[in-house]
């Protein structure tokens, strides 16, 4: 006997960004019992692309939508800046709100954010995916398990090749920077495998003279264990994305670990004294396990399940602030 239709979650879109293209309106127009009624841009033609094949109607004006009564929950992939505006309005109009990473761009906003959304009953997510893909669950049982011994170190990285000169990432005016951007990854990453006690104890940041934003940079932090963690991000690089966890009898390490597309199999690589092994995992599509555990909560929530606490992403938030301040700044010019 079936289940019968899932309640439906009807989602508004603030911005018509190139992340929401590629990854998570597929991912949300995609997923069972979600619907997206309308997509707002500033220019109402760009939002016309969007809704052309993502359905919905078409909005100019990021008020317009908020202000909807066909919209359940909001969807914001604005740049980082923009975050707390936009998201405190839509909480304020009662809506849900999936925020793409990072939540904002300093811990204090990310506090009244969710302290807002608690206090009116809302769910508010912070739209990292990969924290949903099942291979980092497996990582988590191994290391459980003992399987590499104790964790003396681990190492994660996120570095790509540098952006076209008018992307938002290198304007300090809309919360751009390598750390926001691609550090927040191998930081929550550590906080997945060894808990939110973490506390930087140094770092660097490579600071662009010409636009004043950091693109690249290297953070150390310590587990309440003494899990020695070192964070690597940037813009100036060849592509790299995973991490490296470091035991007393074996090394583990996982490549594409943040953004690998829904048909990748990851390969968990062993290392051991007197033998090394491959382990293939299942392929999974992150981005649509997201946008369903969202609609999930949003059902929950409506029936009186209080939404899950965030304690993570504030977390994350204020280490960000931490090494920001500690950081020793070196100097670079166009972006290079």
């Amino acid at each position: 006997m079936g289940t019968g239709p899932l309640e439906p979650v009807r989602v508004g879109v603030l911005g018509a960004a190139s992340t929401a293209w590629r990854r998570m309106l597929p991912a949300l127009a995609g997923t069972p019992g979600v619907t997206v009624t309308a997509i707002a841009s500033r220019d109402r033609a760009k939002a016309a692309r969007f809704t052309d094949r993502f359905g919905g109607e078409p909005v100019e004006g990021y008020a317009a939508l908020v202000g909807r009564a066909d919209v359940d929950a909001v969807y914001v992939p604005l740049p980082n800046a923009l975050h707390h505006e936009w998201t405190t309005a839509a909480l304020l109009a009662g809506k849900h709100v999936l925020a793409e990473k990072p939540m904002t761009t300093d811990a204090a906003a990310t506090a009244r954010l969710l302290g807002l959304a608690e206090a009116n009953g809302l769910v508010l997510r912070e739209n990292f995916t990969f924290l949903h893909h099942p291979a980092h669950a497996t990582v988590r049982d191994l290391c459980a398990a003992g399987r590499l011994g104790e964790v003396r170190s681990f190492t994660g990285s996120f570095c790509f090749p540098p952006l076209p000169a008018d992307d938002v990432r290198y304007r300090p005016d809309l919360g751009g920077g390598a750390l926001l951007d691609a550090g927040v990854y191998p930081i929550r990453t550590a906080q997945l495998l060894f808990g939110d006690d973490l506390e930087p104890v140094g770092a660097v940041l490579r600071v662009d003279a010409d636009t004043g934003v950091d693109v690249a940079g290297t953070a150390l932090l310590v587990s309440a264990a003494g899990v020695a963690v070192t964070a690597e991000f940037g813009f100036q690089h060849s592509y790299a994305g995973g991490y490296r966890l470091w035991g007393s009898t074996g090394r583990l390490s996982l490549d594409r670990a943040f953004t690998p597309p829904a048909t990748h199999q990851p390969v968990l690589r062993i290392d051991e004294q007197d033998h090394a092994e491959e382990l293939v995992l299942p392929a999974a599509d992150q981005f649509a396990r997201s946008a369903a555990a969202f609609a999930d909560e949003v059902r929950a929530a409506r029936a009186g399940t209080p939404p899950q606490r965030q304690a993570g992403t504030h977390r994350t938030a204020e280490l960000v602030d931490a090494i920001r301040a500690l950081a020793r700044t070196t100097t670079t010019s166009g972006g290079r």
